[in-house]
Order: structure tokens, then C-alpha cells, then sequence
């Protein structure tokens, strides 16, 4: 019976002092909880309070500061002494900010913490001494291969697969010379390799760089790799081949455009009121809009006529010239060198014009022909002997779009 007794006195014992380790160890999670919680930018605010905001029409730096219990001699001082540090006027409308300040009265601006975007934030801190630093936070890229059949538009078909948007317009520019755009069908397939961003491996950024892509377009199978070719200053595309995805001339003066009138031997001149050649392509599009010069070149010649009211024609080579006209306005002069996609003017209706396009004229060793309906060059091929290192480069970036295309329509 004292037995039993002792060992019961033992157990209530062990049981009290376990309860007793449990609360301890309950008030030693919530005193770490409660510490990770008051801690912000790297600041503890026991003793601070933060006060998230956003900038607004009007705000800048030094209004910020001045709101702060600054005046006009320190915040001339801390604006001189960061300004190699932060760009105060690039401060924009609807970023977010927040102040970081002492809990007493009057209450001392500590810092101030600036996100100019998504991946990262500026701090200033002005406790000791006044310093000014960028934090950025870590990125992870996530490689991915998706396969997937045209539905509406390619913007939303890589929409449905949780991928970037941007994307679209990057794979539009890749395949501009093999694919209309416009004119993608619902059984259209593609297949593409990228990189993703990722701010602390969950926020996602968008895309990093596409590293394959194919198309299945009106059956015709299209790929593109980017390869940078020795001593290239950038990366270019190549097919499976070796030949360059870009075209030397753009399909078009305009990124969106709607053909109004095609190059003719007999057309009746709107404004003439007589049937007569036309030695052009009409483009219609409102005033204002960019006209971009479809190959690389020098300005040969800008200025104005009554018929063709402001102009501009480029010289590519011994072989082509373009000329762009009705400008509504000229942004090139006489001998500058343009590249492939250059703004050279907006879209007008000057001279012999009813409304606002541009006549696209395109001349192969000096006589007017339609550009529509010409077999044009590549852009500078790659040499024979950069093709082995690129074929080799592009065996396993090809082999893996190609399985995933398999794997998702081989059934």
C-alpha cells in the first residue's frame, strides 16, 4: 500500500513537471512567434511602428521626408548623400512604401523602405547614420517543356497553360517570317522550353528565356533554337537546319496592320478619279502609328511631294530599296543607318491620300515589283564551319520537344 502510494506521488509529480516543460515550452514558441512577427525589412519593431503606404500624384523623396519631421536642411542632406545610391526621380505613381518609425512622441522617422518593383525593395535608413541600399529577393528559375494545341489565340492558349503572357509576343517575334499570326487555326499545335522566375521559389515573376520552341502550323513543322554565334554581340534564331528564323525584311511596315490596296497595273486612283498603276502596298492604320523600316539600311531620301506627301526611302544593298510615304510625320534624316524594326515616321494621310496609311513601295534592282509576292533573302546565314557546334547544341533541346509534343498528341 505505500508502494502503490509512493508511486503515485511520483507519477503526479513527473505529470506536473511535464505540464510545467509543456508551458514553458508554449511560451518559448510564442515569445519566437511573436518575434518573427514584429520584425520587418530587417528591422525589430518592438520599440517601431510601420506605416505601409503608396505613392501618390505629387509625392516624391523630399515631400516624403519633409511629411516626416524633416526639414528642408536635412532632407537636403540625406537626398545629396543617397542619391548615388537610390534614383530619387524615379519614384513612381501607385508604388509601395512604408515608414518606419519610433512608437514615442514625437515620433522619429527610423527609415523608409521603397519597392520600385517586384523584386526588391530600396531601404534608407536613417538611425546612426544616413545609408541607402537595395535589397533583392532570391529568384529561382524552374525549367519547364509544355505542349499544347491552338485554342483562340496563341495569348491564350500559353493563358490555359499558366504561363506568362508575354511569352506570346516573344514567340510572334521568333516566328514573324515562317508564321501569320493572325491567321493561326484551332489545329494548330506548338511546343516551347522555357525558364521561369520565381521570387523565394512560390511568387511568380514571368519568364526568363525561351530556350526551344516549335510550331506544327498548316503542316509545316517549324523549329527555333537561340544560338549566339561567336563574336555576335546577341542571340539570334536558327532552325533545325542552321538557317536564320529572321527574314532580311519584315512582312510588314506596321506591327498590326489591314491591307486596304495591293500592288496593281490598273487601279482606280481614289483621289484622281482614274484607273492607273499602283506600284504599292496600302497599309491603313490610325495616325500616329509607327512605321518601322522592314530591312536594315541608309536613309536614302526623305522629304515631301503632292503625291506622296511626306516620304521616306531606305537603301538595303546593291539590290533593295523601300520606300515608305503619306507620313504624318518623319522621325529619320538624310544618311542615318536604320535597323530591321526602326521607327522611321507615323502613319498619315499627307499628300494623295483619302485617310491615314502608308504606301509601301519596294524596289529589286531598281524597278518597282511587289514585295508580297517576292521570294526575299534570309538574314546573314550561319557559316559552315559554327554548323557542327550548333547542331550538337541543339540535339538534346530538340529531342525534348519532341518527346513532349509525342507524349501529349501520340495518342
Amino acid at each position: 500500500m505505500k508502494y502503490l502510494a509512493y508511486l503515485l506521488t511520483v507519477l503526479v509529480a513527473f505529470s506536473c513537471n511535464k505540464k510545467a516543460d509543456q508551458a514553458a515550452d508554449k511560451e518559448q514558441t510564442k515569445e519566437e512567434v511573436e518575434e518573427i512577427v514584429a520584425e520587418a525589412y530587417g528591422f525589430k519593431l518592438k520599440d517601431l511602428e510601420l506605416v505601409e503606404d503608396t505613392i501618390r500624384s505629387g509625392d516624391n523623396l523630399g515631400k516624403i521626408l519633409s511629411q516626416n519631421n524633416l526639414n528642408a536642411n536635412e532632407v537636403h542632406k540625406i537626398i545629396e548623400k543617397i542619391k548615388d545610391s537610390i534614383n530619387v526621380k524615379n519614384i513612381r505613381i501607385g508604388q509601395p512604401y512604408a515608414l518606419i518609425k519610433s512608437k514615442t512622441k514625437p515620433q522619429k522617422l527610423e527609415a523608409l523602405v521603397y519597392h520600385p518593383d517586384i523584386m526588391g525593395y530600396y531601404v534608407l535608413d536613417l538611425r546612426d547614420s544616413v545609408r541607402a541600399y537595395k535589397k533583392i529577393h532570391p529568384v529561382t528559375v524552374k525549367r519547364r517543356t509544355i505542349a499544347t494545341t491552338i485554342d483562340g489565340s496563341l495569348s491564350v492558349s500559353l493563358q490555359k497553360q499558366g504561363v506568362d503572357q508575354s511569352l506570346a509576343t516573344k514567340m510572334s517575334q521568333i516566328f514573324a517570317w515562317s508564321i501569320d499570326f493572325f491567321k493561326l487555326q484551332k489545329d494548330d499545335k506548338f511546343a516551347v522550353t522555357i525558364e521561369e522566375k520565381y521570387i523565394n521559389d512560390t511568387t511568380y515573376v514571368g519568364i526568363e528565356k525561351i530556350e526551344a520552341a516549335y510550331f506544327e502550323y498548316r503542316g509545316r513543322q517549324l523549329y527555333a533554337f537561340p544560338y549566339r554565334k561567336p563574336g555576335a554581340k546577341g542571340v539570334e534564331y536558327f532552325d533545325e537546319a542552321g538557317k536564320p528564323m529572321r527574314s532580311m525584311f519584315l512582312k510588314s511596315p506596321l506591327k498590326f496592320f489591314h491591307i486596304t490596296s495591293r500592288f496593281t497595273n490598273n487601279r482606280f486612283h481614289p483621289v484622281q478619279k482614274r484607273w492607273k498603276a499602283h506600284n504599292g502596298t496600302d497599309y491603313a492604320a490610325p495616325t500616329g502609328t509607327a512605321i518601322m523600316t522592314t530591312a536594315s539600311g541608309v536613309v536614302e531620301r526623305t522629304g515631301y511631294t503632292a503625291g506622296n506627301g511626306n516620304y521616306v526611302k531606305v537603301k538595303h544593298n546593291g539590290t533593295y530599296s523601300t520606300q515608305y510615304l503619306h507620313m504624318s510625320k518623319i522621325l529619320v534624316r538624310n544618311g542615318q543607318s536604320v535597323q530591321q524594326g526602326d521607327v522611321i515616321g507615323k502613319v498619315g494621310s499627307t499628300g494623295l491620300a483619302t485617310g491615314p496609311h502608308v504606301c509601301y513601295r519596294f524596289w529589286k534592282n531598281g524597278v518597282q515589283v511587289d514585295p508580297l509576292n517576292q521570294s526575299l533573302p534570309n538574314s546573314v546565314p550561319m557559316e559552315k564551319k559554327e554548323l557542327p557546334a550548333y547542331l550538337e547544341h541543339i540535339k538534346p533541346l530538340k529531342r525534348e520537344l519532341d518527346d513532349k509534343f509525342l507524349e501529349k498528341f501520340a495518342k
